[in-house]
């Protein structure tokens, strides 16, 4: 995607995910209007052609065109290749999190009903019969959804329109070919000179986009006349493919392989080994996976560029910083190139070993000031990374590689809203038997960690018990601390809280012994900090936090700091400081969504819906409950049967029935359920007009007497403690 997929539906004003600013499209402009108008009757509708004729390009253009109340949504498909992750590509692509242990297409309906948006689904055709069951699926339960899929050939779905896309007519694939020419050679125009060798070459390419876009990437080094002789040559050469091709896949066959033909050796060599990498990759990577064998480490940038000037690659810049992508064709090209080198397992290993060298060094940075940066470069790195653990899990050997790179993303499955993927990943890596002990109980308490935040209790505590029996088995210490610490997170979310503060305190003991200091051991004084907070030992809850904020600000932690921040909240909110309560959880709340931990912001919205209720402010308080309420579904944790979690919710409620009665009270969290997810965290961060209230008149706000402090249902001898 041309944009992060990690944007967030907010309602009406959501673009979705298009690229805000698509490039020049040349040629195809009745078409263009044509399947805009069709896209406004058919629900699904499927651009098809040939590889390189410029169907994704074409959709993006046709979809911006597109008004749908809830946006336009592209999920890019071509670097998924298990077809178990379609559906979490799409929720990726919507930019959902979800906590629970519902499967991801339950997820993507409950997501869709309601909504009335567009999703391009593009490069799907290598995954076409999940990618027909999920469509099918969707659309006959979605009533206000539409698809436009892109791909090599149809869904075969009830209800598909068929757009099949031709090459360029001779003036269209012309004009493109100038314009591309233009970007390439500044000045340059169709003149007397020039126009009857492109008029020819255009004809000679069938008018195929990326294969004019291959040959105008050569004139740097050659004028059209020369192009059109030496694509002669190349013609004679190259067969392009089997005789029962199609004619035009032979043509870009031989169009691709003639500028193969034009490269350097090393740049032949590069080429192939370049596609090894799913979606994006970066120079130091192809440094360390491509080097070698006749293409030594310092000059690959040189000839990294030349594939750049030829078009062969295209530089994105991302929040990652500058990054590499190969289009799918030329991709395939290569890898039958690779593979005919008897190359191809050797990069497949060494890009397994980058990404495993990447997610240790990632972990380690999470305890870190590049805690963020962390978070942008794995979620960039997401396809190398599942390449990585698919490769690693279906080697024979290698499993328990495959549970350590597993385990050791666990910061990202945790912290940045992908439970249910890791989940994916680490129930197939424990069902392996890998030959280190170590790796394997790494994976399993990560596992149980998981279940616990998705509220799924039987599981996680099945992979604890596992974990913690065959650590003190193998005397692994470390992983013995790592299953008392989630067995004691289960239990305070189970609102057992004796045994949470024993497990908890036992953890954190060992930890010490071992000298164990990260994000996870902070997190388990928070953990610990809530469990006698619920207990109404709010000195010693604010003790551990105060200590976890120092911590966090000497190492430069974030994500453990913001439920830091939370306890610390809950205890100002507790002793009656609402000022301090809101200005804590306003700082909790921005990085939980920073990070995207769905759970540490709804706790944040929930509590801020009290404190905005004490403050004398209840319709905006219900509203907050209603934004609460519609994130709380994708948590997981079953917190709302939980006395300690729910008290704040329900103190609120009470405050805002009693000013507002039960109609108002109703039809102001009506107006909050309105809210996405980045439109709540707006309206809680004090942007009122992220809301469109409607009908909902202006609040009232509560008459002094109702400001005091509420009565807590945890608070010793009766005492009103806030």
């Amino acid at each position: 995607m041309t944009r992060s997929h990690r944007a967030r539906s907010s309602g009406p004003a959501d673009p979705g995910n298009l690229p805000l600013e698509l490039d020049a499209f040349v040629g195809r402009s009745t078409e263009l209007v044509r399947l805009a108008e069709v896209l406004k009757t058919v629900r699904l509708v499927t651009v098809t052609g040939m590889g390189g004729v410029g169907k994704s390009r074409f959709a993006a253009h046709a979809a911006a065109r597109t008004d749908v109340r809830d946006g336009v949504w592209r999920v890019d498909l071509s670097a998924v290749h298990d077809q178990e992750l379609v559906e979490y590509a799409v929720v990726e692509a919507l930019g959902l999190t979800d906590h629970t242990a519902k499967p991801p297409r339950q997820v993507l309906l409950d997501h869709l009903a309601g909504r009335r948006l567009l999703l391009v689904l593009d490069g799907f055709e290598h995954l076409v019969e999940v990618s027909a069951s999920l469509v099918g699926e969707l659309l006959r339960r979605s009533p206000g959804l539409r698809v436009l899929a892109v791909g090599r050939r149809p869904l075969d779905v009830a209800g598909e329109r068929v757009f099949p896309l031709a090459p360029l007519a001779a003036a269209e694939a012309a004009e493109l070919f100038a314009d591309r020419a233009a970007a390439r050679v500044p000045g340059f125009t169709l003149d007397d000179g020039n126009r009857s060798d492109v008029q020819e070459l255009c004809r000679r390419l069938d008018g195929i986009p990326l294969a004019l876009e291959l040959a105008a990437g050569r004139l740097s080094a050659l004028s059209p006349a020369q192009l059109l002789a030496r694509l002669e040559d190349r013609f004679r050469l190259l067969t392009g493919g089997g005789r029962d091709a199609p004619p035009r896949h032979q043509t870009l066959r031989t169009a691709i392989g003639w500028s193969h033909e034009l490269c350097t050796p090393e740049e032949r060599l590069l080429w192939s080994r370049l596609s090894v990498f799913a979606g994006q990759f970066d120079l130091e990577a192809a440094e360390y996976v491509c080097s070698g064998d006749g293409l030594p480490a310092d000059d690959v940038l040189d000839v990294l560029g030349a594939l750049l000037a030829q078009s062969v690659l295209s530089r994105e810049e991302t929040a990652a910083g500058v990054r590499y992508r190969m289009l799918d064709t030329v991709r395939a090209y290569g890898a039958d190139w690779l593979a005919a080198t008897g190359d191809a397992e050797r990069l497949r290993r060494r890009h397994r070993d980058w990404y495993m060298g990447l997610a240790t060094w990632c972990e380690l940075d999470w305890f870190s000031p590049r805690q963020g940066e962390v978070a942008v470069r794995v979620e960039t790195e997401l396809p190398n990374l599942r390449c990585a653990l698919e490769y690693s899990l279906t080697e024979p050997d290698e499993a328990h590689l495959g549970q350590y790179l597993a385990g050791a993303l666990w910061f990202y499955w945790v912290g940045c809203g992908r439970l249910s993927e890791g989940r994916h990943w680490l129930e197939r890596s424990v069902e392996l038997d890998g030959d280190r002990d170590q790796s394997r109980l790494k994976a399993l308490w990560v596992l149980g960690y998981v279940a616990v935040l998705q509220g799924d209790a039987v599981p996680a505590l099945s992979a604890l018990q596992e974990c913690r029996e065959e650590a003190e088995r193998s005397k692994n210490a470390v992983a013995v601390a790592y299953a008392e610490h989630r067995t004691g997170c289960l239990a305070l979310v189970t609102d057992d809280m004796t045994r949470a503060e024993t497990l908890l305190r036992s953890a954190l003991d060992r930890y010490h012994e071992i000298g164990e200091l990260n994000s996870n051991v902070l997190m388990g004084q928070v953990e610990l900090a809530m469990a006698l907070a619920f207990q109404g030992d709010l000195p010693g809850a604010v003790k551990l936090c105060e200590d976890v904020r120092r911590v966090c600000e000497d190492h430069g932690e974030r994500w453990a700091l913001a439920y830091a921040l939370y306890v610390l909240a809950y205890e100002a909110q507790v002793q009656g400081d609402q000022v301090r309560a809101r200005d804590l959880l306003e700082q909790s709340l921005g990085i939980a969504h920073t990070f995207h931990d769905l759970l540490g912001a709804v706790l944040a919205v929930e509590l801020l819906a009290l404190v905005t209720a004490v403050e004398g402010d209840p319709a905006e308080a219900a509203l907050l409950q209603g934004a609460a309420s519609r994130m709380w579904p994708s948590v997981g944790l079953p917190l709302f049967g939980s006395a300690y979690y729910n008290a704040p919710h329900e103190r609120c409620a009470a405050l805002a029935r009693q000013r507002l009665g039960d109609e108002r009270y109703e039809e102001c969290v009506r107006a909050g359920e309105l809210l996405g997810q980045d439109a709540a965290v707006a309206r809680a961060l004090g942007g009122a007009g992220a809301l469109p209230l409607g009908a909902v008149p202006s609040p009232r706000r509560l008459p002094p007497d109702m400001r005091k402090p509420a009565v807590s249902p945890t608070s010793k001898g009766g005492e009103t403690t806030g």
